[in-house]
């Protein structure tokens, strides 16, 4: 039993530590925590790619997307637009969102001739940096999740003078008719002969 009792030890239970910022006497500058070695980059840090982590290249907003864009992307992309954009820029991306209509600053217009002409690495560093009253959402939304929200904003640019002879033949059939978001107007009832179909609101279709 003495032999068995000499063996136990607590370190297993009260492990030999240092509390944080403690001094030390082990290490010759009496730190115990150890700086970085040199050349360290933290895990998910290493962005050499300055134009997929910045949206510029030699100081210049991009024209190009840094990163491969599918269809689903641009779903990811409309998926976060809607929880982090549409309170100012409303669902339309035509600035009257629900916190503009309460009283906020108006937000920008993505149809504007402005942002119709933006490079696409514009919309990355705003959403990146802020701009104006608008904060940045970096430490919201990764950057390639800002990538796919910009690529639906082209999306919507698009849709906004988008004509059915600039959809392939092919793929036209599987074009289908969604209702407008709530609250907006379908546009006035039809006039004269019932059996005319009314003609689709161009706004109700943004």
């Amino acid at each position: 039993m003495l032999f068995a009792l000499t063996g136990c030890r607590d370190d297993m239970h009260n492990q030999p530590r240092y509390k944080p910022l403690a001094a030390s006497e082990f290490f010759a500058d009496h730190r115990s925590e150890r700086p970085e070695i040199e050349g360290t980059v933290a895990r998910g840090h290493l962005k050499i790619d300055s134009a997929r982590y910045t949206g510029k290249f030699n100081g210049e907003d991009i024209e190009q997307f840094p990163i491969t864009i599918t269809r689903d992307d641009i779903e990811r992309g409309r998926e976060r637009f809607n929880i982090y954009c549409t309170p100012c820029h409303g669902r339309l991306g035509d600035g009257n969102g629900m916190v503009v209509l309460r009283g906020y600053r108006q937000a920008a217009s993505y149809y504007s001739d402005k942002l119709m002409k933006a490079p696409v690495g514009h919309f990355f560093d705003v959403m990146t940096n802020g701009f104006g009253a608008m904060p940045s959402y970096a430490s919201r939304v990764q950057p390639d999740d800002r990538w796919r929200i910009v690529a639906y904003i082209r999306a919507l640019q698009l849709s906004e003078s988008a004509k059915l002879n600039d959809v392939p033949p092919d793929q036209r059939q599987n074009l289908r008719l969604e209702p407008a978001p709530n609250g907006l107007s379908q546009g006035p009832a039809p006039t004269g002969n019932p059996a005319e179909p009314a003609r689709p609101n161009p706004g109700a279709a943004r």
